[in-house]
């Protein structure tokens, strides 16, 4: 099969343990862009942060943030797709955040409003640090949401619980998933993401490829956790990452190395740079 376009999530697949992106991943996406098939990022990363790493991998991506929320090519202003939570979910959200005792965060495709710097907002408060302000994720320290969720009732594009406590976490997770406005879907055990109905990567992923005029079959999604589920059973090759738990890896048609054995790369160069060059 000759594949047009591959979608790869971000941390625990093209990010190794260290954040970072291995040498081989790089030239074995640099030599897939060179046979003609689209790279792009598939993250539930807001767009700004998505991008750092789109730039990174040195080609010109498509990115496909916030869980499918937000897409846009990294090297133009055009956004092709945006939903936004919308006032009354805003407030819904935070209710149950609130309830479980769990710190709000919020986010737009380039900020996170939250009331103080603890988990998701500590990690990109020092990640900003090492980056150029046009990459840094904007932290803005709130207590007055209602005001928040009026101005920007056309900007925020998800919502995130994180907490130490997984039984809290789990609660509140039951719970929003009742609200049938919004899509409830978790990246690790100890944190679970809330975006509008019917938003998800896998969606995403259909968006960019009628974007593209690709048709499933054309596309490889290569992810490791639950919020990576949807794209892996869209896609005509979906690939599980080593790492990945039980669920994903049954779901997928591939189960490839894990993100610290370049995983990413492996599936490149079996799927496209190989068979190219047969």
């Amino acid at each position: 099969m000759s594949y047009k376009l591959v979608c790869i999530d971000m941390d625990g697949t093209l990010l190794d343990s260290k954040k970072n992106v291995s040498q081989r991943n790089l030239e074995a996406i640099e030599k897939s862009h060179k046979l003609g098939v689209k790279i792009a990022i598939c993250t539930g990363r807001i767009f700004t942060s998505a991008k750092y790493y789109g730039e990174i991998i040195g080609v010109k991506a498509p990115i496909i943030a916030a869980n499918g929320a937000y897409i846009r090519e990294k090297d133009r202003d055009e956004v092709i797709y945006k939903s936004v939570l919308g006032y009354e979910n805003c407030k819904i959200i935070f209710s149950v955040f609130k309830k479980y005792g769990i710190v709000p965060h919020f986010f737009t495709s380039d900020s996170i409003y939250t009331e103080k710097l603890i988990y998701f907002s500590a990690y990109y408060n020092e990640e900003n640090k090492k980056l150029e302000k046009e990459n840094q994720v904007a932290i803005k320290i709130t207590d007055q949401w209602e005001k928040v969720f009026q101005h920007n009732e056309l900007e925020i594009i998800k919502a995130v619980a994180v907490d130490d406590d997984l039984h809290k976490v789990a609660q509140a997770k039951r719970e929003l998933t009742k609200i049938s406005s919004v899509e409830v879907v978790s990246s690790h055990n100890n944190n679970f993401e809330v975006m509008c109905r019917d938003t998800s990567k896998g969606r995403g992923v259909e968006i960019l490829s009628e974007f593209y005029g690709f048709s499933p079959e054309e596309i490889i999604c290569i992810g490791d956790n639950e919020n990576d589920l949807s794209m892996i059973k869209f896609a005509g090759l979906g690939v599980a990452m080593g790492n990945s738990n039980d669920e994903i890896k049954k779901a997928a048609d591939y189960v490839t190395s894990t993100n610290d054995e370049d995983g990413v790369a492996e599936v490149l160069e079996n799927y496209i740079i190989n068979y190219h060059s047969i």
